[in-house]
């Protein structure tokens, strides 16, 4: 749960080049490039997902790539304000009015302040609970439905029509509390409109996005594309899925860009024009499909790494 405490805090000092980190193992390098290389060897030095809580300042923008990479690779971050920082420094004595604050500084802020992680607000796991409980339901109602189909007896088909009466009473108001929550908080309202404004995206397929992908916009489209598990892509087997990548790939992220790009074939012109292209070099229609929500997945976390709504700037974006 989100109230844990960590073992370890790992403060960091982020700056454009380099990384100053205190906190970890003795013998351990304190300091990293802010390169992706860097930040993976940081990252590989890091005790089991879950079990640190790294804190970093908020420095207009270097953090970013590193937040990025921490949450795709399941750990924990928390970025924090730098003035709240220094304030702390100051009440408990630990800096004079000109020192510099420095990475054992932000960890101990951490280690006091307990800041809440990236990603792991009591919003988000709201959601995702919600998230996750309509697609049991949708699953449920599916199984009943061929259950339905199957019957002889006419007392099992009212039961069982009974029963889908009661599942989408329930999915109604698991909809309506999705949307409730979702408009409730402004920074996701401006997301959810963004991401509903692109043709084929529905408010399913939008909310399902912001759950189980919270770092959408957040990455650039190779990370995103890799989290979500459609790359690198395979081309010639033709299967839906995309190799297994570093990270495994989200499942429930990938059925509702699969039915967004089904979706999008029909009536999104981008994505219809580059699927039309695919179909006319002889690509199979499975490759097509995966390709599709490729695309997709780059334009969304495009529109939402630079706040605009749809439209047609964002076909000229490759995949």
């Amino acid at each position: 749960s989100m109230s844990h405490g960590y073992d370890k805090y790992v403060g960091i000092d982020v700056a454009k080049e380099s990384l100053d980190v205190s906190g970890l193992t003795a013998g351990s390098p304190s300091q990293f490039e802010n390169t992706a290389e860097g930040r993976a060897k940081l990252l590989s030095l890091l005790p089991p997902a879950g079990a640190c809580l790294l804190v970093a300042e908020a420095t207009g923008g270097y953090e970013k790539d590193l937040v990025a990479e921490v949450v795709a690779a399941g750990h924990h971050i928390a970025v924090v304000n730098p003035r709240q920082v220094r304030d702390f420094a100051k009440a408990i004595g630990l800096l004079a009015k000109t020192d510099r604050i420095d990475a054992g500084v932000i960890g101990r802020f951490g280690e006091a302040t307990r800041p809440t992680p990236q990603g792991f607000s009591e919003q988000q796991e709201q959601l995702r609970e919600l998230i996750v409980r309509r697609r049991q339901l949708v699953d449920h109602r599916t199984a009943e439905k061929n259950r339905c189909e199957q019957a002889h007896s006419t007392l099992v088909r009212n039961s069982v029509r009974k029963s889908i009466e009661g599942i989408d009473k329930d999915l109604k108001r698991i909809d309506r509390a999705i949307i409730q929550l979702v408009e409730s908080n402004d920074d996701w309202r401006g997301r959810y409109e963004r991401l509903k404004s692109v043709p084929g995206v529905g408010a399913q397929t939008a909310a399902t996005l912001m759950a189980e992908l919270p770092e959408l916009g957040r990455l650039n489209r190779q990370q995103v594309a890799a989290l979500v598990g459609v790359a690198p892509f395979n081309r010639d087997s033709g299967q839906f899925r995309g190799r297994r990548t570093i990270w495994g790939g989200r499942a429930p992220v990938r059925s509702g860009l699969y039915m967004a790009a089904l979706s999008a074939k029909k009536h999104n012109p981008v994505i219809r024009a580059f699927a039309a292209r695919l179909l006319a070099k002889g690509k199979p229609p499975k490759v097509v499909l995966t390709a599709c929500m490729r695309k997709l997945l780059v334009i969304l976390n495009a529109m939402l790494r630079s706040d605009e709504m749809w439209g047609p700037r964002l076909a000229t974006l490759t995949p």
